[in-house]
C-alpha cells in the first residue's frame, strides 16, 4: 500500500511516499501496518496515553476524501495522512 504523507511525518518516512505491506481491511489497520514500518512516525500519530489511540487531529484520506478509522480499504488505495501542524507567531 502507498502512503502519502506530510508535515513533519516526512522526517519519519524520508519522502514524501512511503510503501508498507498491507493485505487489506480498516483504515486503522492499515495506519498500525505504517507505524510498524515507520515506528518514528508514532509521536505524530498517536495520543500519549497509557493506552495509546490515533489523535483526531491526524487527518486520514483517501482519493481526495476524508475518511474513517473503521472504514475499509483495498490493499492498492493510496492513503494520505495529514497530521496537525503546531508553531508560528502569536
Amino acid at each position: 500500500m502507498e502512503f502519502e504523507v506530510y508535515g513533519p511525518l516526512r522526517s519519519s518516512t524520508g519522502g514524501k511516499t512511503a510503501t508498507v505491506a498491507f493485505e487489506g481491511g480498516t483504515v486503522e489497520e492499515a495506519l498500525w501496518c505504517f507505524l510498524d514500518a515507520y515506528p518514528r512516525a508514532t509521536q505524530y500519530l498517536l495520543t500519549d496515553d497509557e493506552d495509546p489511540t490515533f489523535r483526531p487531529s491526524v487527518r486520514v484520506v483517501v482519493d481526495g476524501e476524508k475518511v474513517d478509522l473503521d472504514e475499509h480499504l483495498d490493499p492498492d488505495a493510496t492513503l494520505t495522512l495529514i497530521p496537525a501542524v503546531q508553531g508560528g507567531r502569536r
